[in-house]
């Protein structure tokens, strides 16, 4: 697990933060697993203080949840919620993606396109972590861009919920492949200002999201009910 060493204490809580949510978003601690102060705090090389403060932020954004006597688990949720959660950031991510080619400025298609390469390096290169961050960027650099600020703030509350399960999606190569095409169409539909093509882009984008965790999930459900 990665150690932290941040000398600023404002810094330090930030990097703390942002450390335990890549745990959560890339597996590394599992669903339903507790998540416990002192073993953090020690292999991650801070105090107890900056791991409550991130435990509650984390709960805050869905990522985690407080528990009366079990404490702070990390979230679990079931293939219903997940394919109902799915459908709701589908709609979400579809008024999104069409405001934002009716809305978004040149400056803002210059960054999507510096992030959309940068991206695509990390993707060459096979590098899911760094790809996964530069995706989430690029979703929420294009729900900015449609300049509505109730929708940014349901799209990052319901997002957060699934995260973990977006960044899963992409462990298979052809879905991955296809995924990142995707992208290059919502970069053409914004630089096109195709509000309608942007919008059913997005839809499908999250769709296929959807069909492929809900196809992993499944699979595993298989798995565990054949253990001896």
């Amino acid at each position: 697990m990665t150690v932290i060493e941040q000398p600023n204490s404002q810094n330090l809580h930030v990097a703390t933060f942002e450390t335990l949510r890549s745990l959560l978003v890339e597996g590394k601690i599992a669903p339903g697993s507790k998540l416990n102060e002192r073993e953090l705090a020690e292999s991650l090389n801070v105090s107890r203080t900056p791991i409550r403060e991130a435990i509650r932020r984390l709960a805050a954004e869905g990522l985690v949840e407080l528990i009366a006597n079990r404490g702070a688990i990390a979230v679990q949720l079931s293939l219903e919620d997940v394919l109902h959660t799915f459908d709701v950031i589908a709609d979400l991510e579809g008024f999104s993606g069409e405001l934002a080619a009716n809305n978004i400025s040149d400056a803002t298609l210059s960054e999507l396109e510096a992030l959309q390469y940068e991206m695509m390096a990390s993707y060459a290169r096979r590098d899911l972590s760094t790809y996964y961050k530069l995706n989430l960027r690029i979703h929420h650099l294009i729900n900015q861009a449609a300049n509505n600020p109730v929708l940014s703030k349901l799209f990052t509350q319901v997002n957060a919920r699934i995260e973990a399960l977006r960044f899963r999606s992409n462990q298979d190569g052809v879905k991955w492949e296809k995924a990142v095409e995707e992208h290059q169409e919502m970069l053409d539909a914004l630089k096109a200002r195709d509000s309608a093509r942007m919008r059913k882009i997005m839809i499908q984008h999250v769709k296929n999201k959807r069909d492929v965790v809900a196809q992993l999930l499944k699979s595993e459900t298989v798995l565990e009910s054949v253990k001896p």
